[in-house]
């Protein structure tokens, strides 16, 4: 049976979760939008704390200090190059990118004081990815690698070497929306966008320390990531498995263009997106 007491202890995650899985690899726009409707949703008490995920495919994510870079122009250019979409996350920190092998978990819960809780977060939510990745045979731990992309205190690294996973969070009155960011495989790709996209930013990194869980353990795939991600939450959560309703999916297809760099092709109005 799996330990629980990184959970257990803080209180967090909740121990109720509605459970759904959305992914729109064509239109990564929409992927924020929904984190933001069901932020509100959770902070008005219209929706219980939910856990999202997805695979959003070949994907360059920008940071807010990204977005007002002299250099964002000529990066989302970079990023269409590569053959990457663009998308403006809803968390802070630099640019990252996704490929095919990486998925996204998303919690977003009710926080009556929001900004109380900020390092016991990081702190769980950081230990949740460690012990999963661990479970699967990875020598995963928590922290930074010199040089490493979208850097961060709370990054999960491989043998103290190279990055496997991210966590950023996002508060309003009411709520929390903290999102997990982990690479089962395409390192190489991820580098191949990356790289002129840093170029184009002028920000320094390292390319060798973008990883992804396969270049530690060959043949490992992004179910085996989920799998073991969702089984660390539910030792702590009960999961209850739902489907995301039309009026919210409309909802935040309608605010999904806030989230599409400015230079970045309009995909078009579409009731469902692909």
């Amino acid at each position: 049976m799996l330990a629980n007491t990184h959970i257990r202890a803080s209180g967090y995650p909740p121990p109720r979760l509605e459970l759904m899985r959305t992914s729109y690899p064509g239109r990564p726009e929409v992927g924020p939008a929904i984190s933001r409707v069901l932020m509100d949703q959770v902070a008005s008490g219209e929706r219980m704390a939910t856990a999202r995920i997805s695979r959003p495919g070949r994907v360059v994510a920008f940071g807010r200090r990204d977005t007002v870079s002299p250099g964002y122009p000529a990066a989302v250019a970079a990023t269409a190059r590569a053959g990457f979409l663009g998308m403006e996350r809803l968390t802070g920190g630099r640019v990252a990118a996704h490929a095919e092998g990486t998925m996204v978990l998303t919690l977003t819960t009710p926080e009556a004081e929001p900004a109380h809780g900020t390092t016991e977060r990081f702190r769980v939510g950081a230990e949740l990815a460690r012990s999963a990745l661990e479970d699967i045979g990875i020598d995963a731990r928590i922290g930074p690698v010199p040089g490493e992309y979208c850097p961060g205190d709370w990054s999960i690294n491989g043998e103290g070497r190279i990055k496997l996973a991210g966590i950023g969070q996002r508060m309003i009155k009411g709520a929390v929306h903290v999102g997990f960011v982990i690479v089962a495989s395409g390192s190489e790709a991820i580098r191949s966008a990356l790289i002129p996209v840093h170029e184009a930013l002028g920000l320094p990194w390292d390319p060798a320390t973008a990883g992804a869980a396969d270049d530690l353990l060959p043949g490992v795939t992004v179910d085996d990531v989920e799998a073991a991600l969702l089984a660390r939450l539910a030792s702590g959560s009960e999961l209850s498995p739902i489907e995301l309703d039309a009026p919210t999916l409309e909802l935040a297809v309608e605010r999904s263009p806030r989230y599409r760099p400015p230079t970045a092709p309009d995909p078009g109005t579409h009731p469902v997106p692909g």
